[in-house]
């Protein structure tokens, strides 16, 4: 009994482990795919990477990557900054100033974020057990965020355009992601739906008839009428029954 407990327990310990890092790497990817890569920041194990998110606010960015891959934490839904905290990685959304429509990804590897932000910017954003874990001992930088860096500069490096070898190390998958989405209401008229001369656009008639050949000089006849019945002709006749001999 207590080493098929010890078993179990050994195996839950090592889901509980492995499920963030698998969120993490399933973010990664997400971003890496949907999103183009802008500018790279940092080497080694602290690296800092832009992403631009066009025409989507930060709230629905950060539930769209949530929704995709479940972080640890997520901050409280604001309009200029948001966090998810991931197990080896932090992302921090935020509205661009010169394009306010567009949101700017950035994802920032835990090393980053404690060599260079500020704990007091952080700490309107991330709760406390989090970022005790993260910072330690450490007091972090002034740093607050690839929108601000101009005003509060990361400790080490600046923020480039990626290289070609930059761009192979996370290749940007970009898309186009022109296009709507819309629901067709209960009213609307079926036959405006779709565009070009497919069959599909014309409506259907909104009356007529279904007529079958008689057989009888090609005169036709409604289907659905029942046919005249008329009353069978009879005939008499005289005859009789012999018997073979």
């Amino acid at each position: 009994m207590r080493r098929r407990l010890s078993f179990y327990l050994k195996n839950l310990l090592a889901i509980s482990l492995i499920v963030p890092l698998l969120a993490a790497c399933g973010v990664t990817s997400t971003i890496e795919d949907q999103y183009p890569l802008e500018s790279v920041n940092g080497s080694g194990s602290a690296t800092s990477y832009i992403y631009r998110s066009e025409g989507l606010s930060v709230p629905e960015v950060a539930k769209a990557l949530a929704d995709e891959n479940k972080p640890q934490q997520v901050s409280d839904e604001k309009t200029d900054h948001m966090f998810l905290v991931y197990s080896d990685k932090i992302i921090h959304l935020q509205q661009d100033v010169k394009k306010p429509e567009d949101t700017l990804i950035e994802v920032d590897s835990k090393e980053y974020v404690r060599n260079n932000y500020s704990s007091s910017f952080l700490q309107g954003y991330i709760v406390a057990s989090l970022l005790g874990d993260l910072f330690g001992g450490s007091r972090g930088g002034s740093y607050r965020g690839y929108t601000d860096a101009d005003t509060y500069k990361p400790k080490t490096g600046s923020y480039h355009a990626p290289t070609a070898n930059e761009k192979k190390a996370i290749p940007p998958m970009t898309v186009d992601r022109k296009g709507s989405i819309f629901k067709r209401a209960k009213d609307a008229d079926s036959s405006k739906a779709g565009s070009g001369n497919s069959i599909f656009n014309k409506s259907p008639p909104k009356s007529g008839t279904i007529t079958r050949d008689s057989g009888s000089g090609g005169k036709k006849s409604s289907w659905l009428t029942p046919r005249k019945s008329t009353k069978p002709k009879t005939r008499v006749g005289m005859g009789r029954i012999s018997r073979r001999r």
